[in-house]
């Protein structure tokens, strides 16, 4: 089979790459001939461990290629992925589908005979019948189907989540594309993976409710982590008595700054809008998104407190700027809030990232020191504050740290470390839900 994946960002090129491990011949399609260029170097646009290993090996084999000719890719492909970034609009935060559309445009004049359609963006409900119109006002006597198939792809392990997923998710109602999409996912059937076909809308509105029930999580953990500061109580006892509970479950019980990254944001407030659009607004996601938000806002007030009640003309040491470990992804990360927050206050920060400061340049206030490790940022400062706990910031030397410090005070914003530990060398330690 022979599929072309339209769009070389994050989702289209991992699922790309671990369709053309399957054994399928892909032809992964980007109007950026700068980033294809790089792609042909084995260069990634991303960090995603083990991705430029995987790219060369379906490279070499001959299943994997590059290109800017869309029509090209199209021509004979058996199934076109639409994979470009939906963005949050400007203004409403309702989804931006200009790219999604552009695309179904350009597929819908290269098609040649029957060919799959698949929405593998995060788009809203109905969108797959703005695709299907959209394609058949251009091409009448076109024969095509348009198929749903959200992506569940966590940043830091989206192979293993392709390669090994919970369920995958297909929204058709055409017998011919079931068909089209089981013999693409025939490696994961053989694995006896959970395969769920429903209606198109059914599936786009699945990927949204998945991200805010996540996210719904995530901000109720940190609200019981506010509680647990107040009564005294420790919040990782709190999760894991209340995740043990199956009904409840473990994951994504973890408190810390707020969520961020390339979905939770923008997918809580797209359903949203859609939520209102259909007169049937949904009051838990809307008080998500103002508690997260003013989370992000709150912790650099934490750091501020850690530094005696003001931090004009102080050093603080900024480790972790990613939204979370084992990505160089910046977006709507809590850092942006917190540094800003923090230079807005008069700090001086000194920050280090192993994947994300070249992406936190772009987004990050301009008088901010980058550093070329953890300990060189800390010299002099006045605080060091723990925000993406990537694993090399879990087993720091802290004899070394506070002999660095100015002051030893370090605010754990993903309490990667113990309290007592950290009382026993003398730290002034802060950490997120325990006494």
């Amino acid at each position: 089979m022979r599929i072309a994946m339209i769009g070389t960002g994050y989702v289209g090129l991992v699922s790309g790459t671990c369709f053309s491990e399957f054994g399928i011949d892909v032809t992964c399609v980007d109007k950026d001939a700068a980033k294809i260029e790089k792609l042909h170097q084995n260069v990634m646009p991303i960090y995603e461990p083990g991705l430029d290993d995987m790219v060369a090996a379906n490279v070499e084999a001959g299943r994997l290629a590059f290109t800017t000719d869309l029509k090209a890719a199209v021509k004979d492909a058996d199934a076109v992925f639409i994979a470009v970034g939906t963005p949050s609009r400007r203004g409403d935060g309702h989804a931006d589908l200009s790219y999604v559309y552009a695309a179904a445009e350009e597929i819908a004049d290269a098609m040649t005979g029957y060919t799959v359609v698949v929405t593998k963006s995060t788009v809203p409900v109905g969108t797959g019948d703005e695709v299907e119109r959209i394609i058949r006002a251009r091409r009448p006597d076109a024969e095509f189907d348009v198929v749903s198939n959200p992506e569940f792809l966590r940043e830091g392990s989206a192979i293993n989540d392709f390669m090994r997923p919970d369920r995958v998710v297909i929204g058709t109602e055409s017998e011919k594309a079931r068909k089209v999409m089981k013999q693409l996912y025939r490696v994961l059937y053989l694995i006896e993976t959970p395969i769920a076909f429903t209606s198109r809308r059914t599936s786009e509105l699945i990927k949204y409710a998945g991200n805010t029930f996540l996210a719904t999580k995530i901000t109720f953990i940190n609200e019981i982590a506010d509680l647990c500061e107040k009564v005294g109580a420790d919040v990782h006892d709190v999760a894991k008595g209340i995740g043990l509970d199956g009904r409840i479950g473990k994951k994504f019980l973890h408190p810390g700054p707020g969520y961020g990254g390339s979905c939770f944001p923008k997918d809580t407030l797209a359903l949203v809008k859609t939520a209102r659009d259909y007169d049937a607004p949904l009051r838990i996601v809307e008080t998500v998104v103002a508690v997260n938000d003013a989370r992000k806002k709150q912790m650099a007030e934490r750091v501020i407190a850690a530094c005696g009640g003001s931090v004009k003309g102080r050093t603080v040491a900024v480790l972790g700027l990613t939204f979370k470990p084992n990505t160089d992804d910046m977006r709507d990360s809590p850092s942006i809030d917190i540094v800003t927050a923090l230079v807005e206050a008069g700090a001086a920060v000194k920050a280090f990232d192993p994947e994300g400061m070249e992406e936190a340049r772009k987004l990050l206030p301009a008088g901010v020191e980058y550093c070329k490790d953890a300990y060189a940022t800390m010299p002099g400062a006045h605080c060091a504050v723990i925000i993406t706990e990537w694993n090399e910031f879990r087993a720091l030397d802290l004899k070394k740290v506070k002999s660095l410090l100015a002051s030893p005070a370090i605010v754990d914003l993903r309490n990667v470390y113990a309290p007592e530990e950290m009382a026993e060398l003398g730290f002034a330690y802060t950490s997120i839900g325990r006494p």
